[in-house]
């Protein structure tokens, strides 16, 4: 007894993970499937334009260096079709349709490059930006990126109701902002550019269809046609080896990222622990893993040579041995870094006083447009006069006036007011009519009109 309700203890709670994380609960018919992907797979009609305004839009928001543009020409991008077409028709034993979205896939990535590199030909921006540098170095992070955005993508499609994965799945990706700054590299003849983020591209392509075919064969879509043992065995291994062959320099890759930053982390951790002085402080401290170079900027009194000579012996013992020390400090001119204080200091400066300039500028705008509407609301104020007297001449002075009422919970509302002297010839109908007309002819949202007999 007591050894059978751990038993089923256990088989509720399997069957409980089970039901919870079942892929098959909720899939589409595979009728549905099929069709959403092969949807996505052609490049004719309006796609291929589709394709090279958003080609353009990610160039534009990588030569502008903004976030937002890039984000929304990943959204707008059609080049996962193609992809996730590969991963089926492999799949699935459909190699006519794996070859159709290869070829498609091949035409829009030769768009894409020719597109990129013919606007980064004609606009002005030259300089490489930081979101177009990010895309020139691939590790392995970008590989498992693309492999789990690939599976997130599959079980989206996948679903009975259409998932809003795909936009996401776009973004992680990122397929469009590697292949544009492939573009730039071929523009401006950057071959590392090139490679390194046409090789990003490769990553993203490779490992999405790879999610696409595990996915698939999880979901146990049926095969379109028979391939015997051994041909299937020399399409996997064919599979494996092309994801393997991808994986293995962005490896090597985030070795050497991983290297760098564990260096650039001692280095800092080494500055902050042996330059501490009682009348000098460091201003800037700059790494560079490559060269094992690390400057320092001081400020205050200047440190001895026997002092610098006895911080230079504790450098191997930090784990940066090599590593080559550059003091700055003031009071000793010829070691000086002047010109980088100073476009410090000067960036400061012209940063703070940009953002002064613009809440400025803001306020002037504010300040323009309320003079604009007084000048209005004075010249339109002489024109009701007018009117109002020619339909009752009897009146005495009229008044307009702009105000704020104030109601009992605090609120403000702007409020125009028509005040009517020699009011008391007029009729409850023409009182009335004057209420409505000047309501109309004021169009503010609070018009009251005041009458004094």
């Amino acid at each position: 007894m007591n050894q059978s309700m751990p038993r089923r203890r256990g088989s509720r709670l399997s069957a409980a993970f089970a039901e919870r994380f079942n892929l098959l609960a909720d899939k589409a018919p595979n009728d549905i499937i099929e069709r959403r992907i092969r949807e996505v797979v052609e490049l004719h009609g309006a796609t291929p334009w589709v394709l090279m305004f958003a080609i353009l839009v990610a160039s534009i928001g990588l030569n502008v260096n903004s976030t937002a543009v890039i984000i929304g020409a990943m959204l707008i991008s059609p080049l996962m079709g193609p992809i996730m077409g590969v991963g089926h028709g492999i799949a699935v034993h459909d190699f006519a349709l794996a070859r159709r979205a290869m070829k498609n896939l091949l035409v829009s990535t030769v768009i894409g490059l020719l597109v990129s590199a013919l606007y980064f030909m004609l606009t002005p921006l030259s300089e490489a930006q930081s979101e177009l540098l990010a895309r020139t170095s691939p590790t392995i992070w970008d590989v498992l990126i693309a492999l789990f955005g690939g599976m997130a993508g599959i079980i989206g499609v996948t679903r009975e109701e259409k998932s809003a994965v795909i936009p996401g799945v776009a973004i992680a990706t990122a397929l469009m902002p590697p292949l544009c700054t492939a573009g730039y590299g071929l523009a401006t003849g950057q071959w590392n550019y090139f490679g390194g983020a046409f090789y990003l591209y490769s990553i993203n392509a490779v490992f999405i269809a790879l999610a696409t075919f595990i996915g698939i064969r999880l979901l146990r879509l049926p095969y379109h046609a028979f391939v015997d043992e051994r041909t299937e065995r020399r399409m996997r291994r064919a599979i494996w080896t092309v994801a393997l062959a991808t994986t293995i320099p962005s490896l090597y890759l985030a070795t050497l990222m991983v290297k760098d930053e564990l260096y650039k982390s001692r280095a800092s951790q080494f500055v902050r622990s042996e330059f501490v002085f009682k009348d000098a402080y460091v201003v800037d401290t700059r790494v560079d893993p490559a060269t094992r170079r690390i400057d320092v900027s001081l400020i205050g009194n200047p440190i001895s040579k026997g002092t610098l000579a006895t911080i230079e012996g504790k450098l191997a013992v930090a784990g940066l041995d090599g590593s080559r020390l550059q003091l700055h400090q003031s009071g000793e001119y010829e070691k000086v870094d002047v010109t980088q204080l100073r476009a410090g200091v000067l960036s400061d400066l012209y940063k703070q006083s940009q953002e002064t300039l613009a809440a400025k500028d803001r306020q002037l705008e504010e300040l323009q447009a309320s003079l604009r509407a007084s000048q209005r609301f004075a010249l339109q104020a002489n024109d009701m006069a007018d009117e109002l007297r020619a339909q009752y001449p009897g009146l005495g002075e009229v008044t307009l006036s702009q105000g704020v009422a104030i109601d009992a919970d605090g609120e403000r509302l702007p409020v125009s007011q028509l005040t009517v002297n020699g009011a008391g010839t007029l009729e409850p109908s023409d009182r009335e009519r004057v209420q409505a007309w000047f309501k109309v002819r004021s169009k503010a949202e609070t018009a009251r009109v005041l009458f004094e007999d």
